[in-house]
């Protein structure tokens, strides 16, 4: 190994990938805001706000971001991964 700023390269974490994961919550999202959705009457104004949706949107983002928690903390591995590097002090970095 090849000391560089007093550090020793010591190998590599397995951990989230988080940029590839968020496109998986944005559809979640909205796979859950479709299925509570697919029944209901449409509306003639689109351009009234409506609230039932913005609750709809609401429980949909918090449903999908639960189910996402969860799932990181009992099975990671099934996300997507990157390999960041770890160190450990050599005698450079070490006070006297």
């Amino acid at each position: 190994m090849v000391p560089a700023m007093g550090l020793y390269f010591g190998g590599f974490h397995d951990r989230p990938d988080w940029p590839k994961i968020g496109p998986s919550l944005l559809i979640a999202t909205c796979l859950i805001l479709a299925i509570r959705t697919a029944k209901w009457t449409q509306r003639s104004d689109n351009s009234l706000s409506d609230r039932d949706l913005e609750i709809e949107i609401d429980f949909a983002a918090h449903m999908a971001n639960r189910v996402l928690s969860k799932l990181m903390t009992k099975c990671e591995e099934i996300f997507p991964q990157k390999k960041e590097p770890w160190y450990h002090a050599n005698d450079e970095d070490v006070r006297k």
